[in-house]
């Protein structure tokens, strides 16, 4: 069989590869200087980054087979590529002043790499890791979620030396070659595979949960189940990448912080979203994945519910901070979940599916939020409305439970069937 990689040494590889995409959350720091070297508006410039998390989610969607059928490997090779193009492209536009061009590279180009960078390793992940999924897809998403939190002062720096190209020339070298090395470990395990002291029905400590069923991606969206998760995500992340695009702002409102304050607020947000996907997804190891969603919901709607109240400080940074855990939480346990409700036949492309529902919480959050402020002047409808839809999701959720145990007793009826045929 030959040497077997090391399962380790494999999620270290999907941490490089997500390490380098998520540096699109640092996109903010671009928006002052672009502004000021060629006048373009703030809403222009912001619409780089939306225009990169569409793509995202539709190469996700798109390539999702391509990563089932030709492995991560050569997978991660195509992201290197679309990601690095698009940085560098995106330094060119910048030196000839064209909006549309950096659309183009960092929003189209970039946003494929990305999108494909995120689902390269998951699938792999899942089956190296049968016995701790939750923890293994936790560590490589966290890479996502600090990302920024690594890159936004280095970019910020850079630009102040270099100048904007040269930032860009310098990140799309850089983080393509992070990522050819990252994805040429990454491999499948050989099949069969199961680590030491996981041997089903061969005495070992542990025996491997058999998965609900076993589907493939098509055959999976035919199922309620598939759309219960898809909601649930979109829900999830509709509220709270719309927390996250107004944050700064409703704290000066709300809770009366200071524009410092308020930013350094922001900041330790990034912490919580990376700390929330791996301890959640970990969590989830131990008490489930439907016990988890179920629990992001219900801390959700009390936390929503609270939030416009909260005139303290303290109380609503912290109320802030919970959100974005679960927030980050959800990204990280999808997969796991999509694991154990579908198998690992073609865990990338449903997982790919899945994350259209990112997309269009990208475009709906933000747009929600700010629309409903300028309507209302204050941000405390949007909150209750956001608490209105988490009640929807954790019906779904309780839903969702009932048609996997009717599966579950199905499978059982069937197999007792076949024992006594």
């Amino acid at each position: 069989m030959g040497k077997v990689k090391n399962r380790w040494l494999i999620a270290a590889s999907a941490v490089g590869i997500h390490l380098s995409i998520g540096s699109v959350y640092s996109w903010s720091v671009f928006t002052n200087p672009l502004n000021e070297d060629h006048g373009w508006g703030l809403t222009e410039i912001s619409l780089t980054f939306s225009i990169a998390i569409f793509f995202l989610g539709l190469s996700a969607a798109f390539m999702g087979h391509f990563v089932e059928k030709h492995g991560p490997r050569k997978a991660g090779i195509i992201a290197s590529i679309f990601f690095g193009i698009g940085l560098i492209g995106a330094g060119f536009a910048n030196s000839i002043g064209s909006l549309y061009l950096l659309y183009f590279f960092y929003g189209a180009m970039g946003g494929i790499g990305l999108g494909i960078g995120y689902i390269t390793p998951v699938s792999s992940l899942v089956k190296w890791f049968p016995d701790r999924r939750g923890l293994a897809t936790g560590l490589a998403i966290m890479g996502f979620g600090f990302a920024s939190l690594i890159a936004s002062p280095i970019i910020a720096r850079l630009i102040n030396s270099i100048g904007i190209s040269n930032t860009f020339y310098l990140l799309g070298t850089v983080y393509f070659f992070v990522m050819i090395l990252s994805s040429l470990y990454l491999a499948p395990p050989p099949k069969g595979w199961l680590p030491a002291g996981m041997k089903e029905g061969q005495g070992g400590k542990e025996t491997k949960k058999a998965d609900l069923s076993e589907l493939t991606a098509n055959e999976a969206v035919k199922t309620v189940r598939f759309w219960a998760l898809w909601f649930m995500l979109f829900i999830n992340v509709t509220c709270g990448i719309a927390i996250i695009s107004v944050a700064s702002p409703m704290a000066q409102d709300i809770a009366g912080l200071s524009a410092a304050a308020a930013a350094t607020m922001v900041g330790i947000m990034g912490l919580f979203n990376g700390f929330g996907r791996i301890g959640w997804a970990s969590i989830s190891d131990y008490i489930g994945r439907p016990n988890v969603y179920t629990a992001f919901f219900v801390i959700q709607i009390v936390a929503f519910m609270l939030l416009p109240n909260l005139t303290n400080a303290i109380l609503f940074q912290i109320t802030v901070f919970i959100i974005l855990s679960c927030y980050g939480g959800g990204f990280a346990s999808i997969p796991a979940y999509i694991g154990d409700l579908f198998g690992t036949k073609q865990l990338g492309a449903i997982h790919g599916y899945i994350l259209t529902a990112w997309a269009a919480a990208g475009l709906v959050g933000p747009i929600v939020a700010s629309n409903i402020r300028e309507a209302t002047n204050s941000y405390s409808l949007t909150l209750y409305i956001f608490t209105a839809a988490f009640v929807v999701a954790l019906v779904i959720s309780m839903l969702v439970r009932v048609n996997i145990r009717k599966v579950r007793e199905a499978n059982e009826l069937t197999a007792g069937k076949m024992r006594k045929a």
